[in-house]
């Protein structure tokens, strides 16, 4: 059994000992994956800044023009020059122009899926592997490559179904498409915390794991509400510098909880290291609590 409050105490206290790795890898997230509400809140603020200042520029110059012209001499003349054109011509541009964009349209889509599946997704549980590992040590940066160099094709095809399952079921309506996002949550942490996992497995485990535990999960998510309007009002930086990389932190503890049962509990002694300051350093000792929760999973799947 969990509670938010264990889930983000845990999750406070692990970010906060590696705090720069942390705000890194959560950045890495929210601009390349989408896991953020930070960046998206900036750029949608600015969006809008632009799109109101366009809207005053537009009123203003049609209230001049209405004002100086003829509304009736111009409607003359537009249909003068309606009758003028070429319409064979125009329906031919037209078309022409459809399917130009229609060409442009799936070249940017192809790409962007090929991104998503190949290398966003692999990235992504790069993430999710370090702060699954930081929830007992102080991981390190590098995990953000972990899906690459083990079983890299297993945990893309894995992702690439996770997504488009999603896709499928929000095309229903919106409600389902947000009750399986919450059935796959643990996919991205089941591979990361055993890439070797074959895609029924995947699915199978986290749909037993978020059994009963969807409802909790929402709730926990929407307790973040205060933290993602504060981070609204600064233009996403406190997103970036806090509140996303608690929210990671915080789902990479529910994982834990639901996986192995793992209460809150106080953070061993953390890592020696042989220099202080080093982004990539190896630590001499450490309480790798993480590695026997894997080992344990391991065992248990080869019996």
């Amino acid at each position: 059994m969990w509670t938010r409050e264990e889930l983000k105490k845990k999750a406070k206290f692990s970010f906060k000992r590696n705090y720069w790795r942390s705000v890194l890898i959560s950045l890495l997230l929210a601009l390349f994956i989408g896991g953020g509400s930070g960046a998206g809140s900036a750029s949608s603020a600015v969006s809008n800044s632009i799109g109101d200042r366009s809207s005053d520029i537009i009123s203003d110059y049609d209230d001049d023009y209405y004002e100086e012209g003829d509304v009736d001499d111009f409607l003359y003349e537009m249909n003068g020059l309606y009758d003028d054109t070429d319409h064979t011509a125009l329906l031919f541009a037209g078309i022409i122009f459809v399917v130009i964009f229609a060409i442009a349209f799936l070249i940017i889509m192809t790409i962007t899926i090929l991104l998503d599946v190949f290398i966003f997704n692999p990235l992504e549980i790069g993430c999710k592997r370090f702060y699954l590992r930081n929830l007992n040590e102080t991981a390190l940066v590098g995990n953000v490559g972990y899906a690459f160099d083990n079983n890299y094709k297993n945990i893309a095809k894995t992702m690439f179904f996770r997504d488009l399952y999603t896709v499928l079921w929000s095309l229903l309506f919106i409600i389902p498409g947000i009750v399986k996002s919450y059935e796959y949550q643990m996919i991205p942490y089941l591979l990361a915390d055993n890439p070797q996992m074959t895609k029924e497995e995947a699915f199978a485990e986290s749909k037993r794991m978020m059994q009963g535990q969807k409802w909790k999960a929402f709730v926990l998510d929407l307790s973040f509400i205060g933290w993602d309007i504060l981070s609204g009002m600064t233009m996403g930086i406190l997103g970036i510098f806090y509140v996303q990389p608690y929210k990671d932190g915080t789902h990479a503890a529910l994982y834990e909880a639901l996986r192995y049962g793992v209460p809150y509990q106080q953070i061993p002694n953390q890592p020696v290291y042989e220099q202080s300051g080093a982004m990539n350093q190896q630590p001499v000792e450490n309480s790798n609590v993480f590695e026997n929760q894997n080992q344990a999973f391991e065992d248990r799947t080869d019996n």
